[in-house]
């Protein structure tokens, strides 16, 4: 033990602590595989010598005056209450091996944790700064600013901190905030023609009166994404629809929604733009998302089409933190019931990914734990509401909305998807079209810029100055 205390100081001076200890654990393994090794023999050898019974109170009277001499008490205890009969048992080959062997790993693993445990220590105190943390500039970036050109007429809430209620009066001078590009990217969703990564199917389950199965993607960038199928047996798709638009009746079966206001609303098309508040686990501090949604009536098929909007006209808070990046569309229509061939059940395909602010593993962990316990509450959540319904209770402001869509036609779908190919290619036969020679100009300016600045070696504020120069020739020559 000395010398592993030599060397790990000669390491920690010349390396470091972490270089020490990483090779006093490495010698000290190295240490406990010789006398594991050393055990072995030694079992071998008592093993051959065959100990009489005569020679039993010898041997332990020898091993008692050895351990005292040598100090060995102290960490062999068992050996002062040696007797002819435990040395009977200590001496067998496979009592020494397995003994050696449950010392050596013990010693091994407590090593391992000792090294471990500082870095896991490090990793969850990173884990939690993130979540609880997060700079100024980073809620006051000017490219998440969006100034929303709609009229506001102030109205009174419920809420404290909530922002005033809007109608609007014209859709013409209101700048919309899902337009027909949001509908296109969902109908390219449900069609799997979103030119996407596959999907990996990561649950299947079902109730007596819903099935669920869900899917999820990773794509290149961004967080990932999910897919998910819902089929509720004997309920018509308006219902559904006003289910899940309805915010006033979502704060009674969604436990994450805390809080939900309408900032504006469009009469004609029924576009909405929402503020939510929604709970998160106690180590995950909420969120407040700005959300504009709108609804479209396809004859067969109801697509509905929210996202996370920018508006400057709410301040941002460190509590809770806003979630810029969010998506959350999906289609509902009618299918068949698994009971008969009627057109009696409905079916929801949900697409929806968010950029919450932590890790997009954590957030993979997090989603795949607690999915069913949150998908299970629609099926009990949507019988009660059927039931407000039947029973005449008057539409909520966001049931009403819902109500408001936008009819298209099949045809104006098609229409729809082949002026975006048509764009598309246009685009892609200008930029192929380009010749190459145009860009051979940027090139040798950045390149001149750069050998010039290593031969003037005159500090930063030259160099800063050439780049700078090469830049905006850069840019000319971008624009010819």
């Amino acid at each position: 033990m000395c010398f592993l205390s030599l060397l790990r100081e000669y390491f920690y001076r010349s390396c470091g602590w972490e270089y020490s200890r990483v090779v006093s654990i490495i010698v000290f393994s190295y240490v406990n595989l010789l006398f594991l090794t050393f055990s072995l023999i030694m079992t071998m050898v008592l093993g051959e010598l065959r100990v009489n019974e005569s020679q039993m109170p010898l041997v332990a009277s020898f091993l008692k005056s050895y351990s005292e001499a040598s100090g060995l008490k102290s960490r062999l205890p068992f050996i002062l209450f040696i007797s002819p009969g435990w040395l009977r048992l200590v001496l067998k080959p496979s009592f020494l091996l397995l003994y050696h062997l449950f010392v050596s790993i013990i010693m091994f693993l407590y090593n391992l944790a000792m090294f471990i445990t500082p870095l896991w220590l490090a990793l969850i105190f990173g884990v939690v700064v993130g979540w609880l943390w997060k700079p100024k500039w980073a809620f006051n970036s000017s490219c998440l600013q969006f100034r929303f050109p709609w009229p506001l007429n102030s109205q009174p809430l419920n809420h404290p901190s909530t922002a005033t209620s809007i109608s609007l009066g014209r859709e013409k001078d209101a700048r919309p905030l899902v337009t027909e590009h949001d509908l296109l990217h969902l109908t390219n969703l449900v069609q799997e023609k979103d030119a996407g990564p596959a999907w990996i199917q990561m649950m299947d389950r079902s109730t007596p009166t819903m099935s669920y199965q869900a899917w999820r993607r990773d794509p290149q960038s961004g967080p990932p994404q999910y897919r998910s199928r819902t089929v509720f047996e004997d309920a018509s798709p308006e219902i559904v629809r006003d289910f899940f638009w309805d915010d006033e009746f979502r704060l009674k079966w969604d436990d994450m929604l805390i809080y939900a206001s309408v900032i504006q609303d469009c009469p004609l098309t029924g576009t909405m733009m929402v503020h939510w508040m929604r709970k998160f686990p106690f180590f995950c501090s909420d969120r407040e998302y700005i959300i504009g949604r709108r609804i479209w009536d396809a004859g067969e098929a109801y697509y509905c089409v929210t996202k996370g909007v920018p508006y400057s006209s709410m301040p941002r808070h460190s509590k809770p933190k806003r979630v810029d990046l969010y998506y959350s569309s999906w289609c509902v229509r009618a299918v068949k019931s698994r009971k008969d061939d009627r057109l009696t059940s409905c079916e929801v395909l949900l697409f929806h990914h968010e950029d919450m602010g932590i890790p997009w593993e954590i957030a993979k962990l997090g989603v795949r734990q607690g999915m069913w316990g949150a998908v299970k509450k629609f099926d009990p959540g949507l019988r009660i509401y059927q039931k407000e319904r039947a029973s005449g209770t008057p539409l909520s402001r966001y049931a009403q909305a819902a109500k408001i869509n936008t009819k298209i036609s099949a045809e104006y779908l098609r229409s729809l998807e082949n002026t975006t190919n048509d764009l598309l290619e246009s685009e892609n036969q200008d930029s192929s079209g380009k010749p190459i020679g145009r860009n051979i100009p940027k090139l040798l300016i950045v390149g001149g810029a750069i050998a010039l600045a290593c031969t003037l070696d005159q500090g930063l504020l030259t160099k800063a100055v050439i780049f700078g120069v090469a830049r905006r020739f850069a840019k000319i020559g971008r624009r010819l």
